[in-house]
């Protein structure tokens, strides 16, 4: 097992890289579902931090596999053995979100992740071996990975027992968060692994387009669930047609820039625009969800007020906005969506459920959704006239030789 190249040309995803994709469907349709059915219960703000909790675990597992890959994905026997070990972990811990999202019973989570380690510390412990030039960072890794992953058992134990407080869960939670994001951080002052920009790029695409079809398949059990009824309103057409505009406009913004060449340039900033994803990833989960009780409730009334499936849907379009200019803005020398068109159409998206009282939830959805379409336009208009500018010939300079 040795580095792979760090310019390899044309370097793609792996056919097994899209077989571990898929098993992050299943994750990512349990966390969804269970954020929906608290949102259309009322109480969407007691479901928002487990939801927050459970999708960082499903993130942070994808996250620990795609970096590795990038850097020593050999495709042998024992490399695609190691990580179906993993895709098998991602599957356990798919099965438990339901008890985790809604009774913060993390014990099958903390399975599927113990069993997805393994996979992983093997197959840095492998690199240590077969790698001299990586040893050192390599094994970092696995020390690193292994004694967090310790403290996570400690800390469900506890749990578990009643000796770890209520009060600290959430405490102890994020400690160990930090700690994670920080084993990458400690890992690479050794030496940077090679991993490939544009490969990276290109899996955050693919990881993008998998929530973006999330969102699809939890709209789509709202409109399952509205079609249950029996009637076809003028509001479930709407916000059925305004929804998948948006997600159209959504994935739009994200690919009109290419980051591989950006990562290339600045990989010093990697970290922060790898973390940064995070949050982007995690609006689209949360936007499926909004999208599923606002196309529902068309249908048949739902204990969530108007004001909060307003919300729901405009607070993942407005984090999603403002921290996919963000993150491009780290990584590109001038950002393609301007930052004072992205603060106007956050600001007016935050705005809009305000209204949803008065003109309801389709259009306060509509509303969103034209926002969104309209900074694709601007973008697009705005890249087509620089375009056009830097193409056009300056002023030529006189032929005569007059003083």
């Amino acid at each position: 097992m040795s580095a792979r190249p760090i310019d390899e040309p044309h370097r793609v995803s792996s056919q097994l890289e899209l077989l571990f994709d898929l098993t992050f469907v299943v994750a990512v349709a349990s966390v969804t579902a269970q954020l929906a059915h608290s949102v259309a219960g009322g109480h969407g703000l007691t479901g928002l931090v487990p939801f927050l909790q459970v999708f960082f675990t499903i993130w942070w597992a994808w996250m620990n596999f795609t970096w590795f890959a990038s850097s020593y994905d050999t495709d042998d026997v024992a490399y695609r053995l190691l990580t179906m070990v993993q895709m098998a972990g991602v599957l356990v811990l798919a099965a438990g979100v339901p008890a985790a999202a809604g009774h913060s019973d993390y014990g099958i989570v903390t399975l599927g992740y113990v069993i997805m380690r393994l996979g992983l510390v093997a197959q840095w412990l492998r690199a240590g071996l077969e790698d001299p030039a990586g040893r050192r960072t390599a094994l970092r890794y696995a020390a690193g990975i292994s004694l967090v992953q310790m403290g996570w058992l400690l800390r469900f134990f506890l749990a578990a027992t009643g000796a770890l407080p209520s009060s600290l869960e959430l405490p102890s939670f994020a400690c160990l968060v930090v700690l994670e994001l920080a084993v990458p951080w400690w890992a690479e002052r050794a030496r940077a692994t090679n991993w490939h920009p544009h490969h990276i790029a290109e899996r955050y695409g693919l990881f993008t387009i998998i929530l973006l079809g999330e969102s699809v398949l939890a709209a789509s059990r709202g409109v399952q669930g509205a079609l249950e009824t029996g009637e076809i309103s003028g509001p479930f057409i709407v916000i059925a047609v305004s929804g998948l505009v948006l997600l159209f406009a959504l994935w739009w913004l994200y690919f009109l820039i290419q980051a591989g060449e950006g990562l290339s340039d600045r990989r010093h900033r990697s970290f922060l625009w790898g973390y940064g994803h995070y949050g982007i990833f995690a609006a689209l989960a949360a936007l499926g969800a909004g999208l599923e009780v606002a196309v529902e409730q068309s249908g048949h009334k739902v204990a969530a007020a108007p004001l909060a499936l307003g919300y729901a849907v405009a607070i993942p379009v407005g984090t999603y906005l403002a921290l996919l200019w963000a993150v491009h803005a780290l990584v590109v020398t001038k950002p393609v969506i301007h930052p004072a068109a992205v603060l106007g159409c956050v600001t007016v998206i935050l705005l809009l459920p305000l209204a949803t009282p008065q003109v309801g939830v389709a259009a306060a959805v509509a509303a969103i959704t034209a926002i969104s379409v309209l900074l694709v336009a601007v973008t697009i208009a705005t890249a087509v006239v620089g375009a056009r500018a830097g193409a056009r010939p300056g002023p030529q300079p006189s032929s005569s030789g007059g003083s």
